[in-house]
């Protein structure tokens, strides 16, 4: 049979691997070996180069605050070319700070405003923001169940985040919240899809638990690269796994 590659950035994986993050890669792959795709990951860190067209898929995770400020200034230089690749419908997932990072800017807990990139039409303010009016003193965190409106899957998770993150009227949410709080404890939205690109607050990670979703984002990366196969029939016939 012939073999097939799936080259992944996992952006700034040595500081931005909250709660295991890197355990979406390993879901991916588990999925691309048994259809006869090979997985290569390169970690794109401080001062490293992005280029939007080495890669069919990123993984961009979750930090600390100490760690999303300096990713947050280093993430300037390779704004430009991960725009590049979002608007071209190249796949991405992020998680939590990378989720925020995407959007306009976020509001840390000491009130420092962290400027993001602008890719995504999201912003983030912190649980002590006058605009919070639902738990107001406390975090988002434990376990949290949504449905995906477009495809009808539901998705399991636990979140555990201080901001809160307001998607734009035009952009599509992960999913509505069926229990839990999701990005904001008020809108009952969770996470974000906008063309290729999904956000989302679920630790866990969110594709060791949810094998429909990371079997979605498989289908959606391998499609991109190589189009005559369908790829989506192919990963139907694996049972779906929960880690």
């Amino acid at each position: 049979m012939p073999q097939y590659t799936l080259n992944i950035a996992h952006l700034y994986g040595d500081l931005m691997n909250t709660y295991g993050d890197y355990g979406n890669i390993i879901a991916l792959r588990y999925y691309a070996e048994q259809i006869d795709v090979t997985v290569k990951t390169t970690v794109i860190s401080l001062d490293n180069t992005f280029k939007s067209a080495d890669f069919d898929f990123v993984l961009f995770g979750g930090g600390q605050d100490y760690e999303q400020t300096i990713v947050a200034k280093d993430l300037k230089s390779k704004a430009a070319e991960l725009q590049h690749y979002i608007e071209n419908d190249g796949t991405l997932l992020a998680i939590c700070g990378g989720f925020q990072l995407l959007g306009s800017h976020m509001i840390m807990a000491d009130g420092q405003r962290v400027d993001g990139i602008g890719a995504l039409d999201l912003y983030t303010i912190n649980m002590h923001d006058s605009q919070v009016k639902v738990a107001k003193d406390a975090r988002l965190t434990g376990n949290i169940v949504i449905k995906n409106n477009q495809t009808g899957e539901v998705y399991h998770g636990f979140e555990n985040h201080q901001g809160r993150t307001f998607i734009g009227d035009q952009e599509l949410a992960l999913g509505t919240v069926i229990s839990g709080n999701g990005n904001n404890g008020m809108d009952n939205h969770e996470g974000i899809i906008h063309r290729n690109v999904f956000g989302s607050y679920f630790h866990g990670p969110i594709l060791t638990r949810n094998g429909n979703l990371a079997k979605r984002i498989l289908a959606t990366s391998l499609s991109q690269k190589y189009p005559d196969i369908n790829w989506e029939d192919n990963l139907k016939q694996l049972p779906t796994e929960s880690f």
